[in-house]
């Protein structure tokens, strides 16, 4: 017999003795996955603080009245290009900044604030005439955005992330935060911050919030995949600790492995005999046995 074969051999005698472990230990690997499975799947429930992601849709190019056709394309060209800056750009501290300061006072102005105005009279031939009436002062008008947060510009670092799709001037702006309504306020603070600050940064006019954050959806844990690496988890275990018991098991299963290995000499087999539950052999029925052959 070749090496070849006798290795092949060996494998298969491995394998088919892997398949009868894991037959026989089959109810211990299923306690196991199914421990190891419940177990991931109250950590990942239970005790693990969830993360809930809102994101927004940015779209950043130049106005222009360019009739051209090459030109325009290739100041479209150059926006897609620019668009790795502005992410870099809604990601710096200036932006982050004053997020941050928006993100404690949400509130928007939606109408200036009017100025009172007096009366305007004309006197002609010693009678006065009311040309145009006092205004009274109106304070501005704010609308509120969302709940107050206190988020720190450091703290929006970690939480908002970019991404971008190649050959797009669309990019995508997404925060994670331990509430969805949270997740959602600190997406929009940071999108209309850079909507505001960009103008002044580039040469940019036409900064457009293509999509509004709503709110956040769950993100972390994932329970599902958590709960498949516990019961992974589980069967490789179990097989492991199957494996090292039966190698570290000297018992002889073959008699192949005293005659090839140790180089014994078989002189024979001695059967394994099965005694029905009901018979029993004791001194005195071997002594009647006895008494009874005498006498025949």
């Amino acid at each position: 017999m070749s090496a070849e074969q006798q290795n092949n051999e060996e494998v298969t005698i491995d394998l088919r003795r892997l398949f009868i472990l894991i037959k026989k230990h089959i109810i211990s690997i299923l306690i196991w996955m199914i421990g190891l499975g419940l177990i991931a799947y109250g950590v990942s429930e239970y005790v693990l603080v969830p993360k809930y992601t809102a994101s927004t849709q940015l779209l950043v190019n130049r106005k222009s009245s360019i009739d051209d056709a090459n030109q325009a394309y290739a100041n479209q060209q150059a926006d897609i290009n620019a668009v790795t800056t502005y992410k870099d750009i809604i990601t710096s501290n200036v932006i982050l900044k004053g997020a941050s300061k928006y993100l404690a006072n949400p509130v928007t102005l939606v109408k200036k604030a009017t100025p009172a105005k007096k009366a305007v009279y004309k006197t002609n031939d010693g009678t006065r005439t009311l040309v145009k009436k006092a205004v009274k002062a109106k304070p501005a008008v704010y609308k509120r955005e969302s709940k107050s947060y206190s988020v720190s510009a450091n703290e929006l670092a970690s939480a908002v992330s970019v991404t971008t799709t190649t050959s797009s001037q669309v990019f995508t702006l997404s925060a994670t935060a331990e509430t969805p309504a949270k997740a959602q306020a600190i997406a929009n603070a940071v999108a209309k911050e850079f909507k505001e600050q960009i103008p002044k940064i580039m040469d940019v006019n036409n900064v457009t919030i293509v999509a509004e954050a709503a709110k956040g959806t769950k993100s972390y844990p994932n329970v599902k995949m958590i709960t498949m690496v516990g019961v992974l988890a589980g069967l490789v275990i179990s097989l492991l600790i199957i494996i090292i018991k039966d190698l570290s098991d000297t018992t002889v299963r073959e008699d192949s492995f005293m005659t090839n290995e140790l180089g014994l000499t078989n002189l024979g087999e001695i059967a394994h005999i099965t005694m029905p539950k009901d018979w029993t052999f004791t001194a005195k029925t071997a002594e009647k046995r006895g008494s009874s052959r005498r006498r025949v």
